[in-house]
């Protein structure tokens, strides 16, 4: 039979016609290129500026005051004010500052006396990748330039005015599995928790047994549940085969409490199966749930801080990034594993899971009850 450009652009057509019809894969195909664009275009900074840090000042005299202007100068720290040593480090270990510049009482004193006072650099080095380039910018602050109308001895054999000291905290030898690992359990729990069940409902519906689902007297609430509880062992099997992995193949420390983190990340996997059933009721085949499962997937990694620094981001960005549920549970479980945090220190990231949960809980719940009318 021959090739007939009648017949060709005959399907062609029927293909455009479905494809105008689907507005949902239609808008899938227009808005991830737009969302990939624009994410990486504004979003995505792998040189973070701006990072928060605090200031332990026993000794505020004119050099101190001198060295945290130069800081404010640089545009790579955000000095949001002076603290004790308690509070310092009770900042890091919630993660609200990122550096802790310390300068020891007896610092004017000593540098205008040449005897080069240390000034020590704490900095929350769980994501190496945010801290790195930052770091760099302690060492090439011009100290000598911006010391150089005080009177003071300049000490022996050259050395600069002052002895800068880091201190990597949670992640010493900037070892990046500490990093990552803890990252992929937020990463695979979100991919395949919400991948499974957003192809439950839609799979009732094209086996033709969801009528009989909508036949029986269970309730929205009872369905939904009884569908989220069987992943719930799925979830947990890969955390523990993740945790296995990270302490005995990639020597992971695990800092803090394991019950603390296995609740953690239960209300994770509640947060991410409630949205994924949410999206199964939306959809009306599992093409279409799989579709929103990626749409949902690319901001999330994205903006989380699992592949680029949180910090880096713009503002904007920021604040879609702390909507999600993973950019909290990175926080989560590297502030459990890492920093030995607790439940107290934590909260200020837990509750946002929390809310997400029963937000997305009550638009599928609302979904769910127009299908059965």
């Amino acid at each position: 039979m021959n090739f007939s450009w009648h017949r060709f652009w005959g399907i062609a057509e029927k293909e455009l016609i479905q494809l105008r019809r689907d507005r949902l894969t239609l808008g899938m195909i227009i808005g991830i290129p737009l969302a990939q664009l624009f994410l990486f275009g504004y979003a995505i900074n792998s040189e973070p500026k701006h990072l928060p840090t605090a200031i332990v000042m026993a000794d505020p005299g004119p050099a101190a005051r001198a060295y945290v202007q130069a800081l404010r100068a640089s545009e790579y720290f955000d000095v949001k004010g002076i603290v004790d040593e308690r509070d310092s480090t009770r900042l890091l270990d919630r993660g609200d500052v990122q550096f802790v510049v310390t300068f020891p009482a007896g610092f004017h004193r000593d540098l205008v006396r040449g005897r080069r006072p240390t000034i020590l650099i704490e900095a929350d080095a769980t994501d190496p990748m945010t801290v790195g380039s930052a770091l760099a910018v302690f060492s090439g602050l011009p100290v000598s330039e911006m010391l150089r109308d005080m009177p003071m001895t300049t000490p022996s054999e050259g050395a600069p005015p002052v002895d800068v000291r880091v201190q990597r905290r949670y992640n010493p030898e900037v070892v990046s599995a500490y990093n990552i690992v803890p990252g992929l359990l937020g990463v695979i729990l979100t991919m395949t928790m919400v991948l499974m069940t957003g192809l439950a409902m839609t799979r009732e519906r094209e086996r033709g047994t969801f009528e009989q689902l909508l036949a029986t007297p269970a309730t929205p609430i009872e369905v939904m549940t009884g569908k989220i509880v069987p992943y719930i062992g799925i979830g947990l099997l890969q955390v523990t085969l993740i945790l296995l992995a990270g302490r005995f193949v990639f020597d992971v420390p695990i800092v803090g409490s394991l019950a603390l983190l296995y609740a953690v990340v239960l209300l994770f996997i509640a947060a991410t199966l409630t949205l994924g059933m949410t999206l199964s009721s939306l959809a009306r085949n599992q093409l279409q749930a799989m579709q929103m499962t990626f749409f949902y997937f690319l901001p999330s990694i994205l903006l989380s801080g699992f592949m680029f620094p949180y910090r880096g981001m713009p503002p904007w960005a920021q604040w879609v990034g702390s909507v999600l549920p993973l950019t909290h549970f990175l926080i989560l479980v590297r502030g459990i594993l890492l920093k030995g945090a607790d439940w107290v220190t934590l909260w200020p990231h837990i509750w946002p899971i929390i809310v997400f949960m029963m937000v997305v809980l009550g638009i599928g719940l609302k979904t769910y009850r127009r299908t059965l009318d």
